[in-house]
């Protein structure tokens, strides 16, 4: 079934402000909480605050990615304003909420993916030691690259002349957080690690889950990009849930598993796409790939996928095929491609 065949209205316009509030409470709380168990004497505690602090980021990503398509507020300004609160606890308040917004919707009307410089060619550019030590680090999963597009995005608008004007912006915010973690540390040089672990938890949820949405070509920020259709856009999008048969696991990620739905009506809030995916799918769509069945994807490909593109997550009779579904990499909704 096709999205013009429902009432979307029920989907987009159905507002359910306790889930709202309580998950932005959850989010605000739990980064707290988390960051106040970190500083707590007992180790116990501290991996529970790991946990919270972690999952806490995760919240906030996803919340920002929803506050990115209006999603959870009538008012565009509320969700810009939540979406800008949400970056600065996961680190993406680098960027402007509107730019990413922006990049973000484009990759929803043009079926692609964007990029401002090649990843591979730029490694395979790099002095061999530098290179292997990053690729290294890939293969020991710390996020080694995610953490360079992070500092290249920082610093962009020191090579980029289109946003020469966010540098004094971006010093700014910069001088505040580095301020923050630095004080963080002073008071516990434990908590600011378990801060950086918990992070990198956060890093590598969201790249696992990113990795396996799509199957989209991806091309330059500002190039011409070929005109795809819906097909193509369903053909190439993937479910990838937690589970299939408790769908109360995919709140963890608030339903962002479900991006077919998301991508048949982008705008639908997150504690309403189970009951939009069931409306537009029958369930036994070759689209639907849980997250268990892509784990070992993502370790027999973190570093082969760099040099093997994102693959197929379908062959030519329309079967799944996850032999050759390698999985995208650094695909991210929290940083401008640099």
């Amino acid at each position: 079934m096709m999205i013009d065949t429902i009432e979307i209205n029920h989907y987009l316009h159905q507002r359910k402000p306790l889930w709202n509030s309580s998950t932005i409470l959850y989010t605000l709380v739990g980064y707290v909480g988390g960051i106040a168990l970190l500083l707590s004497a007992n180790g116990w505690l501290n991996a529970l605050g790991v946990a919270l602090l972690t999952h806490s980021l995760l919240f906030s990503a996803y919340l920002a990615h929803d506050f990115m398509h209006s999603a959870l507020f009538e008012s565009k300004a509320w969700n810009v304003a939540f979406g800008n609160l949400m970056l600065w606890l996961n680190g993406g308040c680098y960027a402007r909420f509107e730019d990413l917004a922006r990049l973000h919707i484009a990759h929803h009307v043009n079926r692609v993916d964007f990029c401002r410089f090649d990843l591979t060619t730029f490694l395979n550019a790099m002095p061999a030691p530098m290179r292997s030590l990053l690729l290294a680090l890939e293969w020991l999963y710390f996020p080694s690259l995610a953490f360079l597009l992070r500092v290249r995005a920082i610093f962009a608008p020191f090579w980029e002349p289109d946003r020469n004007n966010e540098r004094v912006r971006n010093m700014v915010i910069l001088l505040i957080r580095g301020g923050l973690f630095a004080l963080l540390g002073f008071v516990s040089p434990k908590a600011l690690l378990l801060y950086f672990v918990s992070y990198i938890g956060m890093l590598t949820i969201l790249r696992f889950v990113d990795a396996f949405q799509h199957t989209y070509e991806v091309f330059p920020v500002g190039s011409a990009i070929p005109k795809r259709d819906r097909a193509h856009e369903q053909a190439n999008t993937f479910s990838n849930v937690i589970s299939l048969r408790y769908g109360w696991l995919n709140v963890l990620l608030l339903n962002f598993g479900y991006h077919n739905a998301h991508h048949e009506l982008m705008k639908c809030p997150w504690y309403n796409l189970p009951a939009l995916d069931r409306a537009l799918f029958n369930g036994d769509e070759v689209h639907y790939i849980t997250l268990p069945e892509l784990l070992v994807n993502y370790h027999r490909y973190r570093l082969s996928r760099l040099y093997s593109g994102q693959g197929r997550g379908v062959d030519e009779q329309g079967k799944r095929s996850l032999e050759t579904f390698y999985g995208a990499i650094e695909v991210s909704f929290l940083v401008l491609p640099a």
